[in-house]
């Protein structure tokens, strides 16, 4: 299909998932129905899937950025495998009694 000449009237290019990604931003548990009533009161017509897309791609960002702070957690703390960081933490927790009672710990060590 051939690109259309000039804009159309659809204004700037990604306004709408702009207009998105800023509505989650402020209300991160809204549903679909509700960011797209609020955009279609703001006079942008928004299609449901191009929200779907953006909250997925959103999440996904997320799970990156944990992935690279467990990362980087590791290094800092002297480890180049953070698969032995888990398993070091895991142990740790079979010895406290479960992953309840070391997170338990963790917080009142950390007051």
């Amino acid at each position: 299909m051939a690109r259309r000449k000039g804009n159309s009237g659809q204004g700037q290019r990604g306004q709408k998932s702009a207009a998105v990604r800023e509505l989650l931003a402020q209300q991160p548990q809204a549903s679909v129905k509700e960011i797209v009533a609020l955009l279609a009161g703001r006079g942008l017509p928004v299609n449901p899937n191009l929200v779907y897309l953006i909250k997925g791609k959103m999440k996904a960002h997320r799970r990156r950025q944990m992935r690279r702070q467990a990362v980087e957690a590791g290094r800092n703390a002297g480890l180049a495998d953070p698969v032995e960081l888990v398993r070091r933490v895991k142990e740790l927790a079979r010895s406290a009694g479960g992953i309840h009672y070391l997170k338990q710990l963790l917080d009142v060590l950390a007051e």
